[in-house]
């Protein structure tokens, strides 16, 4: 497969790596970019993959919760000026009102009624009238004894560019406090599950290969090499717990006690968390590349 430079850019974006070791990772794996961004992690050459970080779309997370169900969802605009806008942002109040009452999921609020007509009409009626494309794109229900919201980036009351809910057992004053904290700590650590039981096993299994393979690798250009069985009953495990604790909610160091863990903090407050939901803006979604200038003319109207 031929490797282009657009190719060796986005790897290089992604990872932090150099010109010439993107694009022997690149050639090396076939113009693979998954398997190239594992190559270069075996090489210890780039930092975890952290993919949100480079996709942008704009757009607003509008968020509400009403006995004890929390509702979060994201529409997008093709501007920011757009979502700056008080005729855009009451859209997005509107539509999450209607979401927490009785919508399920996205194809349920598009078919839902507000004012008289179904949500995707009021969008297709919005479109006309700002002029710029809309798309409802997606929708996070959770429900629980205590569900606490926070929106970060706000925008206006409830709506914003990082939505957070966070799910919780216990004394529900004590739930709602603790809770808002979580939810920060959720907009800042974006966990990948809530604990390593509902971690994706692919994904487990996929880290695995990767840590082996940096593993073996480092010892083999070791000056003194360490014995097999150190490598692959200290030092693997070592890794995977690590990365566990990384990238799961309830194992994550606590961002306003960093001595404890989420899970600790909970069980030190007497609460237990069942379930959370991120959306952020534009999460997963390439944006188009696209100067200042063109943008304005684009919301003014111009070519």
């Amino acid at each position: 497969m031929a490797i282009t430079a657009a190719m060796v850019k986005e790897l290089r974006e992604t990872t932090g790596a150099g010109m010439m070791d993107a694009k022997k990772a690149l050639t090396e794996n076939d113009g693979n970019m998954e398997a190239a961004i594992d190559w270069l992690r075996t090489k210890g050459l780039a930092k975890a993959a952290k993919k949100a970080d480079r996709v942008a779309a704009e757009g607003l997370i509008g968020v509400q919760v009403v006995d004890g169900r929390g509702v979060a969802i994201e529409i997008n605009s093709e501007t920011d000026f757009v979502a700056k806008n008080a005729d855009f942002q009451q859209l997005v109040r509107e539509i999450t009102e209607v979401a927490v009452q009785s919508a399920t999921d996205v194809e349920v609020l598009r078919a839902t009624e507000l004012n008289g007509k179904p949500v995707s009409e009021v969008l297709t009626d919005a479109i006309a009238r700002i002029g710029e494309n809309l798309t409802l794109r997606r929708m996070h229900v959770l429900d629980g004894s205590t569900v606490v919201s926070y929106v970060h980036n706000a925008a206006a009351d409830g709506m914003g560019k990082i939505g957070v809910l966070v799910a919780l057992n216990g004394d529900a004053d004590k739930a709602q406090v603790i809770g808002k904290q979580f939810a920060m700590h959720i907009a800042a650590t974006a966990p990948v599950s809530l604990s390593e039981a509902t971690l994706d096993p692919t994904l487990l299994a996929r880290e695995l290969e990767v840590q082996t393979a940096k593993a073996l690798e480092e010892n083999a250009a070791s000056a003194k090499p360490k014995p097999d069985a150190v490598i692959q009953n200290n030092i693997i495990p070592g890794r995977m717990k690590k990365f566990v604790a990384e990238n799961t909610l309830l194992g994550q160091a606590f961002v306003m006690n960093p001595d404890l863990t989420v899970e600790q903090a909970a069980k030190d407050a007497g609460v237990e968390i069942t379930g959370y939901a991120r959306v952020m803006v534009g999460e997963g979604i390439e944006k188009k590349e696209e100067d200042f200038a063109a943008e304005v003319a684009k919301t003014l109207g111009g070519n």
